[in-house]
């Protein structure tokens, strides 16, 4: 084969940027999707419709079925996605600190501010609990989600314990679960607690406070006691 062949072949090998129909399609899906995101956040899943998520992305109802091939599909891409985009913003959480404590910090309010600044994520979970998992369970991917965040935690964990400042007994696992519920829970149910509390634990202070207190209880759960230091 010469090289003049070879090259011609390698060019016809080597993809090339996507067609206009391509980048089209790609539109099209994602439209439906961020639509769907919406409209299931809003809605559940039994209320929200094909007709209401096809119309607020401006497509039809036979593109959801091409693209996704049913409602359910959609609803599992939907939820697949924004696990996905949590641990996208939660890799750009720079937990390389020297300072262990400091990069735990980092980790506790990532999570309670992620949930802050995306209530759709908090719904489309408590709904699909609802449903106890039943979409969900039908992902390929949903098992891929949760191990870089356990990992991420758990170098953090290993870093602050090989320095004495965590100890060696906590596992990542755990204080995951353990971030999570302190900030979920509050954002899930927040107008219920303000109503049953008898305070808005929407009002900034509120938030801070409870910013303040999820990260202090992280810590002291992790500080080695000073009866096992000196026992």
């Amino acid at each position: 084969m010469t090289k003049v062949v070879a090259k011609a072949v390698a060019k016809a090998r080597k993809p090339g940027k996507p067609g206009v129909r391509e980048l089209a399609a790609q539109a099209t899906r994602d439209a439906i999707l961020r639509a769907a995101t919406q409209v299931f956040a809003k809605h559940g899943y039994d209320g929200g419709r094909v007709e209401q998520i096809s119309k607020a992305a401006k497509s039809y109802d036979r593109m959801i079925y091409y693209y996704f091939g049913s409602k359910e599909a959609l609803f599992i891409e939907v939820l697949e996605a924004a696990y996905r985009r949590f641990n996208e913003a939660e890799s750009e959480v720079d937990t390389s600190h020297a300072d262990p404590v400091q990069a735990l910090r980092e980790v506790a309010r990532f999570m309670w501010g992620y949930y802050r600044r995306h209530p759709e994520f908090i719904t489309l979970l408590n709904n699909e609990n609802l449903h106890r998992g039943r979409h969900i369970g039908k992902s390929l991917r949903a098992a891929e989600y949760s191990s870089p965040a356990i990992g991420v935690l758990q170098a953090v964990l290993d870093r602050g314990a090989a320095a004495g400042v965590f100890r060696a007994d906590i596992a990542a696992r755990d204080l995951y679960l353990m971030i999570a519920a302190l900030g979920y829970f509050y954002q899930s149910n927040r107008f219920t607690l303000s109503a049953f509390l008898g305070e808005s634990l929407l009002a900034p202070e509120a938030l801070a406070h409870w910013e303040a207190f999820c990260i202090d209880a992280v810590l002291r759960t992790v500080t080695p006691s000073k009866e096992k230091e000196h026992g």
